[in-house]
């Protein structure tokens, strides 16, 4: 965590505050606080670097972790992974900083999670929901194309750029005094707790939800996976979650609404065919690595 924070303009934010921390405003003064708030805007501005959405991504697993078991299958683990790098090849990011992975949450509720920098979470519960390798493919794409959009990162450059200002503010205000200097430092720290709670208490919103299902089916289109196996896992999603639950129907729009998009896409487009003997390798496989999730 020290070597996230260090990689974040608290700081240098921070430093511009303190010279006026003790006095009052004068022209030295509002130099300063302008010079602070340009400092927020050109970090805005500035793109976080693949190194420091891996950072962040482990940070945010952490907090994930923190209250969650992983399932000790090695089997099953190795299998979502292969899966999962072989997904991402197909993606419009096929790389990231420490690469893709994926860990299977023991857990009955039916849920997943995709940190920057591809870090991916699924439950045992979601994974159960599955009936081939197909489906599994449409539920590891879907987070892959979380990860690829930038919706993880996205999330907490707007809480920060919110928090920010808003007590850049207050700074100004009271002529800089100390405790607001502490508070800004905090701001970028919070952060990582802003995307936590965004992935665990508030979900995506649903266009961002509708995002990363379109992205999927191209996906897996590229992969040789069936994207019509994407409406099928939906439709199991919707036989399995309860409305009102505190998991996947809590942070996700109702299967339903997913659907109908989804059968819009392809709708419009040819089917892709399987060969035979591909589709049964991928039931066999499937089979062996999760046939005890």
């Amino acid at each position: 965590m020290k070597a996230l924070l260090r990689l974040l303009p608290a700081a240098a934010l921070a430093l511009a505050f303190t010279a006026c921390s003790s006095m009052d405003l004068s022209i030295g003064n509002l130099s300063a606080i302008g010079q602070g708030i340009q400092k927020t805007q050109e970090a805005e501005q500035t793109e976080f670097t693949p190194e420091q959405e891996y950072y962040i991504g482990r940070a945010v697993a952490a907090n994930l972790l923190s209250t969650r078991k992983v399932w000790d299958n090695p089997v099953a683990t190795s299998y979502v992974n292969v899966l999962e790098r072989a997904l991402a090849m197909y993606s419009d990011k096929p790389e990231t900083f420490g690469g893709y992975h994926v860990l299977i949450l023991d857990s009955d509720e039916i849920n997943a999670f995709s940190a920057p920098g591809g870090l991916i979470l699924v439950t045992r519960g979601l994974l159960r929901c599955a009936a081939n390798e197909d489906q599994v493919a449409a539920i590891l794409a879907h987070e892959t194309s979380h990860v690829v959009l930038g919706h993880g990162i996205n999330a907490i450059k707007q809480a920060r750029k919110t928090a920010a200002y808003r007590q850049l503010g207050i700074a100004v205000a009271n002529t800089a005094g100390g405790s607001n200097v502490q508070e800004l430092t905090d701001l970028f720290k919070d952060s990582i707790k802003d995307i936590t709670d965004t992935l665990v208490n508030n979900g995506y919103s649903r266009d961002l939800e509708l995002q990363a299902d379109q992205m999927a089916l191209v996906i897996m289109k590229r992969a040789g996976y069936d994207p019509r196996a994407f409406d099928d896992m939906l439709k199991s999603l919707g036989a399995h979650v309860k409305p009102g639950g505190l998991d996947f129907a809590k942070t996700h729009p109702d299967p339903k609404i997913r659907e109908d998009a989804v059968e819009k896409t392809l709708d419009d487009s040819p089917p892709l065919t399987v060969p035979a003997a591909a589709a049964s390798a991928r039931q066999a496989r499937w089979k062996a690595a999760l046939g005890s999730v």
